[in-house]
């Protein structure tokens, strides 16, 4: 039985960046023998091994740990008490994300695009009220653009349908790719973009509450208007310290609820039993955002903010169906977007690329590829 020669360095590294206990890993592996070089695993050991701790099993035969860093900046709330490091697994999204970023970006120069005109329109010092308006300007939208929509979660999807036509790729997932062993966890991010001036990329963390997904698109697309990407856990709804942060978070919620038509209903609004509700569903966004806003124009205080933002995320029961479960190629319109994979599609047909590329670019294989294709090209005959 052939035994692969792997360094203790290379272990011990596996088993840190897993965040999985050493105990639970020695359960199914004889993982101490290996780190006293008592054994080497087999091949396929080491590759059940790589998948239980989550590591890219080319690495495992590297005499040296790599150099895993994100390659944005991670603004957190708490960024003086909290290092600004990601998870293997949002390490991994951004990763996959910059690929496919990368190959798009080529691919629209090739055919002659243009660069989008409103990455980095507007300024770090600009009055919020102005960068709103460019970011509804850049989509089409007007200041009630979501007045028509029954309900908050219709205007999400319209945002996200308006984003996706200005250009912008909005890729929205619970977990890294297609594999539901490797959720994302909210508490460390909410979403994150990847900024360019052919290719904006915004990813939102699909397990997180539908609720603050709004804001988070809204906060998103401001970063493109200011022209520079980043991570962000939005803890509480409150940016980190930096100060492109807070100008971020000022914008998205100019964009979502204009601060001249709140103060026009909020008078009425607070003499209802149900005050935050009923500007829900004026706005069309969730209860939480319209919080958020009162507080920034301090119409509330943050000791009744943040009671209600966590008694609402606490009892909240819309999780992302779409990217939890449900229909597996419903999902990849949000994981994947019928965008990028007819531009990938195209490529392929046209002998730009191979299949293990498109494999790639999209993370779906055979059957399953070919199926997401069929879908996408009926859905775009029927448009």
């Amino acid at each position: 039985m052939t035994r692969v020669a792997v360094s203790e360095r290379m272990l011990q590294w596996a088993v840190t960046r897993s965040g999985r206990s050493p105990d639970a890993i020695a359960k199914r592996f004889p993982l101490k023998e290996w780190l006293r070089g008592e054994k080497q695993p087999t091949l396929r050991q080491l590759e059940a091994f790589a998948a239980y701790v989550r590591a890219p099993l080319g690495f495992m035969f590297l005499d040296e740990p790599p150099s895993e860093e994100l390659s944005i900046p991670f603004f957190r709330t708490s960024d003086d008490l909290e290092p600004a490091t990601g998870s293997p697994e949002l390490i991994d999204t951004v990763y996959a994300l910059r690929q496919r970023q990368a190959w798009v970006r080529d691919h629209l120069i090739n055919l002659g695009y243009s660069p989008l005109p409103f990455v980095g329109e507007a300024g770090i010092g600009d009055d919020p009220v102005r960068v709103a308006t460019l970011m509804r300007r850049a989509l089409g939208l007007s200041d009630d653009w979501a007045a028509p929509y029954p309900s908050w979660e219709e205007a999400l999807r319209r945002l996200r349908e308006a984003m996706d036509a200005a250009g912008i790729f909005v890729v929205v997932n619970g977990i890294v790719g297609n594999n539901p062993h490797r959720p994302l966890n909210p508490d460390e991010f909410r979403g994150f973009v990847l900024v360019d001036e052919y290719a904006p990329f915004v990813f939102v963390n699909g397990a997180d509450a539908r609720s603050a997904q709004m804001f988070t698109l809204a906060h998103e697309l401001a970063h493109i208007l200011f022209g520079f990407s980043a991570v962000f856990d939005l803890r509480d709804l409150h940016p980190s310290r930096d100060r492109s942060e807070k100008q971020c978070n000022k914008a998205a919620a100019e964009f979502l609820v204009p601060a001249r038509r709140l103060m026009e209903v909020w008078p009425n609004a607070r003499e209802t039993g149900s005050p935050l509700r009923t500007l829900a569903r004026r706005f069309k966004v969730s209860p939480i955002v319209v919080a958020r806003r009162l507080l920034d124009l301090g119409l509330i205080g943050r000791r009744e903010f943040l009671d209600f933002y966590r008694q609402d995320v606490s009892t909240s029961k819309h999780r992302n169906s779409d990217t939890a479960g449900g229909d597996f190629y419903k999902n990849q319109n949000l994981r994947v977007g019928a965008r990028f994979f007819s531009h990938v599609l195209a490529a392929l047909y046209q002998g730009m690329i191979s299949y293990t590329e498109a494999y790639r670019l999209t993370g779906l294989r055979g059957e399953a590829f070919h199926e997401y294709a069929q879908r996408v090209m009926e859905g775009a005959a029927a448009t």
